[in-house]
């Protein structure tokens, strides 16, 4: 298990909470949809301060698209990386477009790109910038070192956060048009015994 490793499949959202005013009140449904990591780098909270660090992004941006700015799916889980460089650029939907199909991480933390959909969301997210591939570098370098040695960091550091969502406690303003979803949520298959230990 890579710690950069894209999804093998387009993601399907479980969730579809309605009715909040605000972007940043869907947080806890994105979390959990986006399993806890950014969806452009996949910096996981594991490994950052999740405070301040991870923000809840505009796919399609809301200066041009103020109908879209508290709509659940044009909504993102990100770091705040990869939100400043994004910006207000309107860019393909890393859910479809960053697959382990069409990106693929060297060992110096290079991303590579098969398809050029892929490869014009790198470039113009930057995240082959010589910093952060040293940083992904460094990273993988440290898990692969975990996995040996340490198991107990290992599962830390590729595991899921303690403080998992309740989502079955959240009561969105417009209802929640994928209630499955709940039962789908981390913390619901946590206490089925079904949710891994490291992803």
């Amino acid at each position: 298990m890579e710690p950069f490793t894209y999804p093998d499949l387009p993601h399907v959202r479980r969730h579809r909470p309605l009715g909040y005013a605000d972007a940043d009140s869907y947080r806890p449904w994105l979390r959990d949809e986006f399993a806890f990591r950014c969806v452009f780098c996949l910096v996981r909270e594991q490994w950052e301060n999740p405070v301040g660090r991870f923000a809840v992004d505009h796919l399609q941006p809301q200066t041009r698209y103020p109908e879209l700015a508290a709509v659940y799916h044009n909504l993102l889980y990100v770091c705040t990386s990869c939100n400043a460089v994004k910006g207000h650029q309107e860019v393909a939907d890393p859910t479809q477009t960053l697959l382990s199909t069409t990106v693929v991480v060297q060992d110096d933390g290079t991303l590579v790109a098969t398809t050029p959909a892929a490869a014009e969301l790198l470039e113009l997210l930057h995240l082959n910038y010589r910093t952060l591939c040293q940083r992904r570098q460094l990273l993988m370098a440290a898990v692969r070192v975990f996995r040996e040695r340490e198991p107990e960091l290992y599962r830390r550091w590729m595991g899921f956060p303690d403080d998992l969502p309740d989502l079955s406690r959240l009561r969105p303003p417009g209802g929640n048009s994928r209630p499955e979803g709940v039962a789908q949520s981390c913390l619901a298959r946590r206490e089925r015994g079904e949710l891994p230990a490291t992803y």
